[in-house]
C-alpha cells in the first residue's frame, strides 16, 4: 500500500499551488505582499474588550501614539 502524496497547499495570496521554498506562499513576490499588508496594519485581530473595559485586556498594551497626553509630553 501506498501513501498517498501530501497536496500542496494553495498560495493564500493568489490561490496558486504553494511553492516549498517560499511555503505557504507561491513565490516571494506572494510572500512579499503579505508582509507587506501585516506591517501596514491591514490585518488586524478583533478587539474582544467588554464595555466596562476590564475582559480581554489581559496582557494587551495599546499605544495611541506620540501624543498620548502621557505625563512628561508637553502640547
Amino acid at each position: 500500500m501506498t501513501e498517498p502524496k501530501p497536496q500542496r497547499g494553495k498560495c493564500p495570496i493568489c490561490d496558486r499551488a504553494a511553492d516549498a521554498k517560499y511555503r505557504p506562499f507561491c513565490s516571494r513576490r506572494c510572500a512579499d505582499v503579505d508582509l507587506a499588508r501585516w506591517l501596514s496594519g491591514a490585518y488586524a485581530i478583533p478587539d474582544t474588550e467588554s464595555e466596562d473595559g476590564d475582559e480581554g485586556s489581559e496582557g494587551v498594551v495599546r499605544s495611541t501614539g506620540p501624543d498620548n497626553g502621557s505625563p512628561g509630553t508637553t502640547h
